[in-house]
């Protein structure tokens, strides 16, 4: 079964959706507080997914994700000085795959996780306060961007799914950065208005990001970060307006929209294995 580590603590609080998420998905969830990784009780290795819900990790008090992704960049693990960081460095060269959402995106952003096209995982660009100066609250339209070639997206054209969030202003102060993001697709996911159409008008964009940008993949398409919350629209009846879309459409599906970025993720992996297992097989036989 596919495993998916989910962690938690000093401010987090969407971890019990996230891992929701995955059960529904078909996967085996397991939270953990962080401490429980940093003492070495428990390794990322063992699982094949590393999830960073949101929340409030140490209270945004610095900026929101800058206090959890110092202390994964530089606190150390063990007697032979490795971080998290390098640990998840390992881990995404094994060809396993890191989410984050909303508070989770902004830790991979800060710290640098995403974009990552120098590949040095270092900071190159922010998500800062949202354009109206306020927090938002609210449901939007996202484009999965047809470049984009990570897996969790697979299939998926357009989600309709909540943001919560004071600091979602996806901010690229390098032109350079900017034009390699849209090249090779890393703006994975767009904030749509009520045309269909990519927006930087508010409220279609919560926060003014640049790109009409609601998240980023790393050119693996390993690492993949955002911030609306797909994991707050597991069924249909999370909708606000789910009555009416009931009595227009009643053999619709019951699923939320949010899940079938968990699905795919799961199903990927799932094959992937087996499809590994097969090769093996091939060989030894051979």
């Amino acid at each position: 079964m596919v495993r998916a580590l989910i962690l938690t603590g000093f401010g987090i609080n969407c971890e019990e959706e996230f891992a929701a998420a995955y059960r529904m998905a078909g996967a085996e969830p397991t939270i953990v507080h962080l401490n429980q990784v940093l003492h070495g009780q428990v390794s990322i290795h063992d699982f094949d997914t590393l999830n960073f819900p949101g929340g409030f990790s140490f209270g945004d008090d610095l900026g929101s994700g800058v206090v959890l992704a110092n202390k994964l960049r530089y606190r150390q693990t063990g007697a032979n000085g490795r971080t998290l960081l390098d640990d998840i460095k390992q881990f995404i060269a094994d060809g396993k795959f890191v989410l984050g959402i909303c508070n989770g995106f902004q830790v991979l952003v800060k710290l640098g996780l995403l974009p990552n096209l120098s590949g040095e995982m270092t900071p190159e660009v922010t998500l800062t306060h949202n354009a109206s100066g306020r927090y938002e609250d609210r449901w939007v339209t996202l484009r999965v961007n047809p470049k984009s070639h990570t897996p969790f997206l697979k299939g998926i054209d357009t989600l309709e799914v909540p943001v919560r969030h004071g600091e979602g202003r996806l901010v690229i102060s390098d032109a350079a950065i900017q034009q390699r993001i849209e090249t090779g697709g890393f703006n994975c996911l767009s904030y749509l208005d009520a045309s269909g159409d990519g927006t930087d008008i508010y409220p279609f964009n919560p926060n003014g990001a640049a790109l009409n940008c609601a998240g980023l993949t790393d050119p693996t398409g390993q690492v993949f970060g955002l911030m609306p919350h797909p994991e707050a629209f597991l069924s249909a009846y999370n909708h606000p307006d789910w009555a009416r879309r009931r009595r227009q459409n009643p053999s619709a599906t019951e699923e939320g929209e949010g899940l079938q970025i968990f699905k795919n993720i799961v199903e990927h992996i799932a094959h992937t294995r087996t499809a590994v297992a097969s090769v093996t097989e091939f060989a030894i036989q051979k």
